[in-house]
This record gives structure tokens, C-alpha cells and sequence, in this order.
């Protein structure tokens, strides 16, 4: 009898089993709009493999694909590359089903699925460049900490140029295709940008130190596995240059400008700066907190060097979007940007300078002190905003030159 989900053929001896998630729309505060995939591949060596489990509940969607092909009690070996929750969540219960010669994980991540699930199940940790034989096939696993986890390793199958990378590489995309190049193109660099972005900048040092050292080892690699998304078997170059590029932080002419606002006033400011900064010879990027999510603004501050940031006085304080906007991007940590502060008031007016508290918090160099507008600004109120924003694209200008 045919079972009802089937795994996808990826190489001779590698297979899809994983499971997809088209209802998540959020991922710890990321939009994820056109929700996920839990990708779990399994190896038909000698010694059947499993590599990654997914989040669970979909461990019976992964267990009736590795069904289509394999009794699942046949896997000898199952490999966790990553422990966090839509990786592992179901693994006690696959090992219970399953009964597996051994479980393996990195150094770290054995510790860690301890802590998890507070069970007795033995893993067995595998050190940096460690192999294991699978009979006809061997894998050989690679620490990537804080790629994103600490416990976060590569699987490399040499035997059919396969390179297992959680959450390297990944993006968050339900679909019915598995291969990126059955992905729209727009579609998969938009999400590939905004994963990079909202999951992966704030170890954008040890990213690019990760992979030149990956890099230097000359495997071959002719397929890129991840745990999120389709599987690169077209782009498996390009992927990985813009993974160089994104980790690298190249300066640019770009500016962000980011704000709400409560009756018009903050938002009449916005567009001052923007069209300063555009007359200066640089990029505009106007981010309305009404119509943005804060993971659309890190998506945008991937390939910016200027952070712009603007908000009316509330009960003395910011408003409550940028506050939320401002305590996001701290955590992932963008580096090498210039900014300033800008907004209206009505008889206090705190704002501007609780904004350049958080920017220079963020080691955002400020190029100039805020500015106020009392109540609905006139032109003449308007132009130190243009100014502003001359001011922004004449030190974006000079440091793309220096770079």
C-alpha cells in the first residue's frame, strides 16, 4: 500500500523526509509570512542515516516519508547538526520509534539535547572534522559555532558531494518545491536576505571566519542540504558568495530611515530627511513602523551603513513601535553604521535624545546632534531635516571612498 506523503529523491543515496509548515507566520518575532519547511534527510548507506528530525509536531508527516522508503526501525544512525526545538523537538520520540545503533551530535549539542529533554537517551558527540562510516559511505562533521548556536555542525557527505548545514543556508519558505531552482528567483533571495538578516547577522564575524575556513578545505560541495527552505543544487556558489558578502558588511550609500508617528508631524520630518539624503547623492530607504515589521527593517539594514530613526513624544519617552523596532535590531548586532535622531513634541519632547541613547548603545556613530519640531512643522522647521540628511549622505559618500 502507498503511504500517503512520500520522501524526495536527492541524490542517488540521499532523500527528503522532511515536513512543511505553510501555516507559521511567526518565527521569535520574525514575520514569516510564507511560513517553513523542517528539512530531515535521510542517507541510504549500508548503515541507513537519518540527519535531523523536524519540530514536533510533524514527526508523523517525517516518519510516513521515510516510511515510502524504509522500514523506519532500519536507520541505524541518527545525526542531530543543531538542537534547537524545530530540529530536535521530536527526537526522543523517533528514538523510541526508531531504536537507533547510536545518536550523534556535536560536543556541545549532546549537552544540550540533555538539557532539553532531560532523558536517558545516549549521544554521542563528534568532534571537528571527526568521520563516521556508514558501511559503503562515510560522513565527516564540521563544528560551525554560532552558526547560530553554539552547537551548531556541518555534516559533509563526500560520497555524493552533500553538505548538511542546519541553519546555514536556509531560509523560512513553505513550498511545494524543494530545489532552489524551482524557486522564482525574487522569491528566494528575499527570503534567503531576510533569514540571513534576522537570524544570522548577529554572528556575522564568526559567519565569515566560519566559512573562509570551511572554504580552504576544497571539498566538493554540488548540493547544500539546510534545515529551512529548498535545497541548493544550482545556486550552491552563489549562496555561498552572498553569505561572504553579507557576513562582510561592505559599506554602501544606503540609509535607513525609520519612524512612526501619531499625527503626521514625525512622518512630514521622515520625508525632509529622506529628500535630503537622496539631493546628497545617496540611497533612501523610508521605513513607516504603520506598514513594517521589525523584520522587514533588518532585512533592509542587511546592505545599509546609515540608521535613521525618528518618533514623536509620548508620555516622555519614545513611541512604543520604535522603542520595539530599536530593542530588535540591538540583538542582531549591525555593525559599522553611522545615524542620527529626528521628531516632534508637543511640550517635552525626550524622544530624540532617549533615540540617540539607543543608537550609541548600539555603537551607531551619531554624525549630528537630533532634530525637534515642536508641534506640526513649518518649512523652516523642515530644513534642518533636509540638512540632516545631506549630512548623512555626505558621510556615506566619503566612506564608501575610504573603503
Amino acid at each position: 500500500m502507498a503511504k500517503p506523503l512520500s520522501a524526495l529523491k536527492v541524490t542517488d543515496h540521499v532523500y527528503w523526509v522532511g515536513a512543511i509548515d505553510w501555516a507559521l507566520q511567526d518565527f521569535h518575532g520574525y514575520l514569516t509570512s510564507r511560513g517553513t519547511t523542517y528539512n530531515a534527510y535521510l542517507v541510504m548507506a549500508e548503515k541507513i542515516t537519518l540527519i535531523d528530525t523536524v519540530k514536533a509536531p510533524f514527526k508523523d508527516e517525517m516518519l510516513s516519508r521515510i516510511a515510502s522508503i524504509a522500514d523506519p526501525s532500519r536507520i541505524s544512525y541518527i545525526v542531530s547538526n543543531h538542537s534547537e526545538m524545530d530540529h530536535s523537538g521530536c527526537l526522543p520520540d523517533v528514538i523510541r520509534v526508531v531504536k537507533p545503533e547510536k545518536v550523534f551530535a556535536s560536543v556541545i549539542g549532546a549537552k544540550t539535547l540533555k538539557e532539553h529533554f532531560h532523558t536517558d537517551d545516549e549521544i554521542t558527540a563528534v568532534k571537528d572534522g571527526e568521520t563516521l562510516s556508514l558501511g559503503n559511505m562515510t560522513l565527516r562533521f564540521f563544528e560551525t559555532k554560532m552558526l547560530h548556536w553554539p552547537d551548531s555542525m556541518f555534516t559533509y557527505l563526500p560520497d555524493e558531494s552533500v553538505l548538511f548545514s542546519q541553519d546555514g543556508f536556509g531560509m523560512h519558505l513553505a513550498s511545494s518545491e524543494r530545489f532552489d531552482d524551482e524557486v522564482s528567483d525574487e522569491i528566494l533571495l528575499y527570503e534567503a536576505a531576510k533569514y540571513y538578516a534576522n537570524i544570522l547577522l548577529p554572528f556575522s564575524p564568526i559567519a565569515a571566519k566560519t566559512l573562509h575556513k570551511f572554504l580552504q578545505l576544497n571539498l566538493s560541495v554540488d548540493i547544500i542540504a539546510p534545515d529551512h527552505g529548498p535545497i541548493w543544487r544550482k545556486g550552491v556558489k552563489r549562496i555561498i558568495d552572498l553569505y561572504l558578502k553579507w557576513s562582510a558588511r561592505a559599506a554602501s550609500t544606503k540609509a535607513v530611515i525609520v519612524y512612526d508617528t501619531m499625527w503626521q508631524s514625525t512622518a512630514k520630518m521622515a520625508m525632509a530627511v529622506a529628500e535630503g539624503v537622496t539631493a546628497g547623492g545617496a540611497q533612501a530607504k523610508v521605513m513607516p513602523l504603520s506598514a513594517r515589521h521589525r523584520s522587514d527593517i533588518a532585512l533592509e539594514m542587511l546592505d545599509a551603513s546609515a540608521l535613521v530613526v525618528g518618533s514623536p513624544t509620548i508620555n516622555n519617552t519614545i513611541f512604543p513601535t520604535v522603542a520595539d523596532v530599536l530593542f530588535y535590531l540591538r540583538g542582531l548586532k549591525p555593525h559599522n553604521l553611522i545615524g542620527a535622531a529626528f521628531g516632534s513634541y508637543g511640550w517635552s519632547g525626550e524622544a530624540v535624545g532617549i533615540i540617540e541613547s539607543m543608537l550609541r548603545d548600539m555603537k551607531v556613530e551619531l554624525v549630528q546632534e537630533g532634530v525637534r519640531a515642536r508641534h506640526v512643522p513649518t518649512d523652516e522647521d523642515l530644513t534642518p531635516c533636509v540638512s540632516l540628511g545631506r549630512n548623512i549622505a555626505e558621510k556615506l559618500r566619503a566612506s564608501m571612498k575610504s573603503s
